[in-house]
């Protein structure tokens, strides 16, 4: 089952563009990711422009983060700029639909993202994980079972630290474990992971992708380059997944939680059992301090993974029984005056919010609403099946879930301006032995920069009382 370095070669037709030495190279969003790939760029000799339409921003800051040699445009986009760039990158937050975009395209210029670019100039096996929920917490529990493996693994990508920014210190026994979004892999072109996965898919960025049969072919692309000496983890019970698993070249591996598996990892009864060749029995639940059936799926795949690579079952069990979860997921943050108060600001769509409320064994008072990502609400409220005692709403998104809980007969439901105003109506309404939950099935844009610091301010606020 040892599949590391099968070729070593990462079979491209775009291979030549690794040489960067001397072109102009357009990097298009000034964000984490855009300043790693300035760095990366610079180092490989490349002549970098930094890109944002965002004319407020300040340049003088912007240039303590990039090379000193950087080129840096703000505001509108300089037509000329388009008789001078080799290539472009793009950084996972910018549409790739923008009408600067599409001429770019017309005019033959290169279109990479920052997985492509680090993908190119790394070295290394690629372990990758993408899919609508569970993806944060599996690549961080899989990065640390390869490191419990291999001193010499990264973890990359989506949970905050951009790929571009480890490539230097890649060397070809390393092992890159890599968070993927679908913004990230709509621009991926040569990118190969030996090990791929895809956890699930549920609508999610359909503002972005503007139908979900977008959004699926996105999540689909990271195993497009796989060939039969790699492997693809999948989700057996996910109708998508299993119909795609008809079109993969890579060797499919399925998790299960509901049914054993012929090959595959699943669970029987509280056992968490992979059968790929043998039957291994790797650890029970009650052993794992992630709770949830969704979890337990997130630690499938995350074996099969691992187990794929070679990686030993003591290693693997060893690692699972240690790992306590990520931050702001479903996030315990204290009890005070008898309420719990749990930190879920990485519930940013109606179907990871779900997962938290199923998390809940209290009564709970509930903060949803954000930005409005296009997502419909009605199997949230569904889902809070007498638990929820009050909803606490606010955001952009605050009238159009509160018409649809109306709607589906949940009438508890209070508004706020502030997020401050949120958590004091919280604090109000929470009883001794209830649970506060923040799991807002929405994004934090507009209001805060990220869910990090969404999830910052909930605790900060619980840690005053």
């Amino acid at each position: 089952m040892d599949m590391k370095s099968t070729d070593g070669v990462k079979s491209t037709e775009d291979l030549t563009e690794k040489d960067l030495k001397g072109k102009k190279v357009l990097v298009f969003g000034s964000g984490i990711s855009g300043e790693a790939a300035c760095s990366l760029l610079s180092e490989e000799g490349a002549h970098v422009v930094l890109y944002d339409g965002n004319g407020s921003l300040d340049p003088d800051k912007i240039r303590e983060k990039v090379p000193g040699e950087t080129e840096i445009v703000l505001g509108e986009f300089p037509e000329s700029l388009l008789d001078e760039i080799s290539m472009t990158v793009m950084s996972p937050g910018v549409p790739t639909d923008l009408p600067v975009v599409n001429r770019m395209r017309e005019r033959g210029i290169a279109i990479w993202g920052e997985i492509e670019l680090a993908y190119v100039c790394g070295k290394g096996d690629v372990l990758a994980i993408t899919g609508t929920n569970g993806k944060t917490t599996t690549t961080a529990l899989l990065g640390q079972i390869m490191k419990n493996y291999n001193e010499k693994t990264f973890v990359v990508g989506n949970i905050g630290n951009p790929y571009t920014s480890v490539v230097p210190e890649t060397t070809e026994d390393s092992v890159i474990v890599a968070e993927m979004s679908s913004f990230q892999l709509e621009t991926v072109r040569s990118f190969r992971p030996k090990v791929s996965a895809i956890l699930n898919i549920t609508p999610d960025h359909l503002n972005r992708h503007h139908t979900m049969e977008a959004y699926i072919a996105a999540k689909e692309r990271i195993a497009e380059n796989q060939t039969e000496s790699d492997f693809c983890v999948l989700n057996y019970e996910d109708e998508v997944l299993r119909a795609f698993a008809e079109e993969v070249k890579a060797q499919v591996l399925y998790f299960s939680s509901r049914r054993k598996l012929n090959r595959g990892v699943f669970l029987d009864g509280t056992q968490i059992i992979c059968e790929i060749g043998e039957k291994i029995p790797v650890c029970d639940v009650s052993e794992l301090q992630i709770l949830g059936t969704h979890n337990h799926e997130n630690a499938m795949a995350a074996v099969a993974m691992a187990y794929a690579y070679g990686v030993p079952v003591d290693v693997i069990r060893k690692t699972l029984k240690e790992f306590a979860g990520v931050e702001h997921r479903i996030e315990f943050v204290a009890e005070k005056n008898g309420v719990a108060y749990y930190n879920d600001s990485k519930g940013t769509n109606p179907d990871a919010a779900i997962k938290g409320i199923q998390a809940m064994n209290r009564p709970t008072v509930l903060i949803g609403g954000g930005y409005d990502k296009d997502s419909a609400y009605d199997e949230w409220i569904r889902s809070f099946d007498g638990k929820v005692k009050k909803l606490v709403l606010l955001g952009a998104t605050r009238e159009k879930i509160a018409e649809t809980a109306r709607r589906l007969g949940f009438t508890d439901i209070v508004m706020a301006d502030t997020f401050e105003e949120a958590f004091e109506k919280c604090v109000k309404y929470a009883q001794p032995g209830d649970a506060v939950l923040l799991s807002p099935a929405c994004a934090s844009w507009g209001m805060f920069k990220n869910y990090e610091e969404r999830g910052d301010k909930f605790k900060e606020l619980v840690n005053q009382l």
